[in-house]
């Protein structure tokens, strides 16, 4: 029994089911979840291929791998075209991609609002971040590819509407690599210096023509939304058609529906501008006259209220005149006057004689009335004058009891006293000691 069973080598039993492998899957289409994914150094894409009840090993060579429409990445579902091989190294086998779609938009679009949930939590998309674009920029910058359509348009636009200087930075915008050479050029134009050889952009623009949403979908990728939020310089994101929205648009400080809609966005229209600028010359032009004409009126209203001053003037002269041809005329009279009175000589001796009696009599009485109520005349007749302690005159009772000592002055000298109240006799009755 032992000779009839056939005998075979490690290698013959490895490449007799290599070639059945080969032969039996030599060009099968798989479904499954991506998990596991990982990219080598040498370019290569390792990763397995799940669903429910099984997994199966996959590679993705670097060249193929540069032609793919959608990125492997975990949790994609996708339909994988290729062939199984295996590894006689391992006694295992594997599917080698040669093509790769997504399985149906549906998965791609859950993937696409998970990652949108995602970076919205993260703030990517905060209305606060978006910054203005500027009016009249003098450097444009473009990211998308340098052939198509896409550029062509953009020149175009812009130079109808306002001509201004434009560098583009070209990157692929679909398949392998895409996604890192769009971040890449976001990040280039923000490390720009100022004043360098290349000038700095005022404003970018990423662009890109419409497709699928597996044509689009370098657009979603973490790494260009990373950079648009990061970037410096005001970004304007077109991509696709106005139908199309993908997460860089979300992050872009405004979304233009198309590439050439993103021109119109960028700058404004050199005629409109020049219309608007003669307008305003011309209103402005049209204030002054009118301002000019109004203070005019102003004047010549006001010069219709101001007299002849000549007029005034030679009246004035003429009152003056007249006033000092008066004045010298009365102090003419009035030395004539003094010195006609001073010159009577018949001034009769009896008549001053009366007058000087007339005046000492009526001074002697003046004399007369004034001693009569002097202190001493007073006091002569019987009064007293009571002061207090300060010399003030006391003209009460009242006072006197606010006063301790007390000074009687009579004609014929003084008397000091104090103040001395009883209890049981009513206030204000005034004691000698």
């Amino acid at each position: 029994m032992q000779e009839q069973i056939p005998e075979f080598s490690v290698s013959e039993i490895s490449f007799a089911i290599k070639r059945l492998m080969e032969n039996t899957f030599a060009k099968i289409r798989v479904r499954g979840e991506i998990f596991g994914c990982k990219r080598a150094d040498s370019g290569h894409y390792y990763l397995s291929l799940k669903d429910e009840n099984a997994n199966l090993s996959a590679v993705c060579w670097k060249g193929v791998a540069a032609s793919l429409a959608v990125k492997p990445e975990d949790g994609l579902e996708v339909v994988a075209t290729g062939r199984i091989t295996t590894f006689a190294g391992k006694s295992n086998y594997q599917l080698v991609i040669e093509q790769m779609e997504v399985a149906g938009t549906g998965a791609l679009l859950k993937l696409l609002e998970e990652r949108k949930q995602k970076f919205a939590a993260e703030g990517l998309f905060d209305i606060a971040h978006k910054k203005p674009i500027p009016f009249l920029p003098q450097v444009i910058g473009v990211v998308t590819s340098p052939t198509g359509a896409v550029i062509r348009d953009i020149i175009h636009r812009v130079t109808d509407r306002f001509p201004t200087r434009i560098i583009v930075w070209p990157t692929l915008v679909q398949g392998e690599g895409a996604a890192e050479q769009i971040a890449a050029a976001i990040n280039g134009f923000n490390n720009l210096p100022a004043n360098g050889a290349i000038p700095r952009p005022d404003v970018l623009i990423v662009a890109r023509g419409g497709g699928s949403l597996e044509d689009l979908w370098c657009f979603n990728e973490e790494v260009v939304v990373r950079a648009v939020y990061n970037s410096q310089i005001p970004l304007i994101s077109a991509v696709g058609h106005e139908t199309d929205t993908m997460l860089i648009d979300f992050a872009a400080d405004v979304r233009a529906p198309t590439p050439t809609g993103a021109a119109e966005f960028a700058v404004p229209v050199k005629s409109e501008l020049e219309a608007r600028l003669l307008t305003i010359q011309s209103r402005l032009i049209s204030a002054g006259v009118r301002y000019l004409q109004e203070k005019r009126n102003l004047l010549d209203g006001l010069k219709r209220g101001i007299p002849n001053l000549e007029q005034i003037l030679a009246e004035n002269v003429q009152k003056l005149d007249d006033r000092s041809e008066r004045l010298n005329l009365s102090f003419k009279n009035y030395l004539e006057n003094r010195q006609n009175r001073l010159s009577l000589s018949e001034i009769k001796p009896f008549y001053i004689k009366n007058i000087i009696n007339q005046k000492t009599e009526a001074l002697n009485n003046l004399g007369l009335r004034l001693d009569s109520v002097s202190v001493e005349s007073v006091l002569k007749r019987g009064f007293a004058w009571v002061k207090n302690a300060r010399q003030k005159t006391v003209y009460s009772a009242a006072d006197a009891q606010k006063s301790a000592n007390l000074e009687v002055v009579f004609a014929d000298g003084s008397v000091k006293t104090k103040v001395i109240v009883r209890k049981d006799e009513l206030q204000g009755d005034l004691f000698d000691r």
